[in-house]
């Protein structure tokens, strides 16, 4: 459909196809003109955009992602318009915010504020304040306006004690597997944690001494302080794996194959496709984390000296093969194969939540049986739609089919539909080569100077409304 665009638009807006093509047909056609189709499309695109936001708040408000038995407008968002769980909240987000920015909405909706600035400004901006961050993003870029906001954040928080009650973890999977974690913490919540590394650290230095000598008190490391992090959540996994009734949801899952824990590693060829990617069930050389990152043999190996071993059988495609047909709840090895097979997460199409129950699609009471191709992973909310709704899941050759009462199947990936509708016709802004090119001249951000006179202006107006 955007090619279609593309070439519609280049088709009308050309003076003659001859004339830019000139006679010769292998000759490109002049980059001022390529420049041009391109800022005139982005500004297209930006109050296509707005348009669509503007749809989207409609839909949010009166709840119409609720039809489809979805938790929420940015689910429904990003399983029928096939974006990533984090873009449609953000889209979400921006939507809503736009009904109460009048001011961001009518430059968004012309064409003359990219979404990027927008989604940046509606972090900040309030129907008071709008107007006047409109008047300093416009020369900005959206880097710059992004660096703005950061800190813009952070002062506003510093004034009103936002940073004494904020509480924050972040965390992110590096491409080595290691993990990188970002703690925030007020200052009396921190000094528990940090005080329980110190503890950990010395626990860790000298593990179980009785002895009635004092100590030396241990050097606190940022490396022995990771390793009491480690240690701290080991003891209180294993201290709740110990008492609960599903030790499941307090363990660490690691996935290895038997060629990774044999000693020493076999270099033998096994009748495996040449296609078949590392960590598949039929790989014998697999070893990872459960829906985690891979690790090294000799890891898995040092693990397996004290870890709980248990195995899981699989035919020579990687299908997991039925165990425990004989007791209605699952017994652990058969949660975990149903937690493998199905990634962890909701099977229901458009939900990805982790938080899972593991539900019969044939039920019990009907004669269900408790094993593998029985069983299905669900969230709660899904769980009790599936009971109460009567809705029939189907076990198929890629993974389970949801239908309604009337037949109707839902889909797991909805096709977009194609249109052949010009951009153009999709807003009613006026567009030309400019109008998305901000009035930047390659200077650089003088930051504290915007911080400044950002909240001057708030303080001047502050300060009329007062007088008036």
């Amino acid at each position: 459909m955007l090619l279609h665009t593309i070439k519609h638009m280049i088709e009308e807006c050309a003076t003659t196809s001859s004339e830019m093509r000139m006679s010769d047909a292998d000759t490109p056609v002049p980059l001022e003109w390529l420049e041009t189709q391109i800022c005139e499309l982005a500004g297209h695109l930006t109050a296509a955009t707005y348009r669509f936001l503007a749809l989207l708040s409609d839909f949010d408000a009166r709840q119409g992602w609720a039809e489809w038995d979805l938790p929420s407008c940015a689910a429904w968002l990003s399983w029928k318009c096939q974006l990533t769980s984090g873009t449609a909240r953000e889209h979400v987000r921006v939507a809503r915010a736009l009904g109460s920015l009048p001011v961001l909405s009518a430059e968004f909706a012309a064409g003359r504020m990219s979404f990027a600035k927008v989604r940046a400004l509606t972090r900040i901006a309030t129907p008071a304040t709008e107007a006047g961050l409109a008047e300093l993003a416009g020369p900005m870029t959206a880097s710059q306006l992004e660096r703005f906001v950061r800190a813009h954040r952070q002062v506003s928080r510093a004034d009103d004690g936002y940073a004494a009650v904020m509480r924050r973890i972040t965390w992110r999977q590096n491409e080595d597997g290691s993990l990188a974690m970002t703690v925030r913490l007020p200052p009396a919540d921190g000094a528990v944690v940090l005080q329980a590394l110190r503890a950990a650290t010395g626990d860790l230095v000298h593990p179980h001494d009785d002895s009635e000598a004092p100590a030396e008190p241990a050097v606190t490391t940022p490396a022995s302080l990771a390793d009491a992090l480690v240690e701290v959540a080991s003891s209180y996994l294993a201290e709740k794996a110990s008492n609960a009734s599903n030790a499941d949801i307090y363990q660490v899952v690691v996935h290895v194959g038997t060629q990774a824990l044999a000693e020493p590693p076999t270099t033998d060829c096994v009748d495996v496709s040449a296609e078949t990617p590392a960590g598949h069930p039929v790989d014998p050389s697999r070893c990872h984390v459960e829906d985690g990152p891979a690790i090294s043999p000799a890891t898995a190996q040092m693990i397996s000296c004290e870890a709980t071993v248990t195995w899981m059988l699989h035919d020579h495609h990687g299908n997991l093969l039925d165990v425990g047909r004989r007791h209605r709840t699952p017994p652990p090895a058969l949660r975990r194969a149903v937690r493998e097979r199905d990634r962890y997460r909701c099977q229901y199409p458009g939900c990805e939540s982790r938080r899972t129950d593991i539900h019969h699609v044939v039920h019990w009471a009907h004669h269900g049986e408790t094993k593998l191709v029985n069983l299905v992973l669900l969230c709660k909310a899904h769980h009790v739609i599936v009971h109460d709704s009567g809705y029939v899941i189907v076990p198929t050759a890629g993974g389970f089919e949801f239908r309604t009462t009337d037949g109707a199947i839902i889909p797991s990936c909805p096709d977009i539909q194609a249109t052949e509708r010009d951009i153009r016709e999709c807003h009613d802004a006026r567009i030309s080569r400019d109008t998305i090119i901000p009035a930047w001249y390659g200077d650089r951000l003088n930051l504290e100077l915007a911080i400044w006179a950002c909240f001057a202006n708030s303080r001047l107006a502050e300060a009329r409304a007062a007088a008036a």
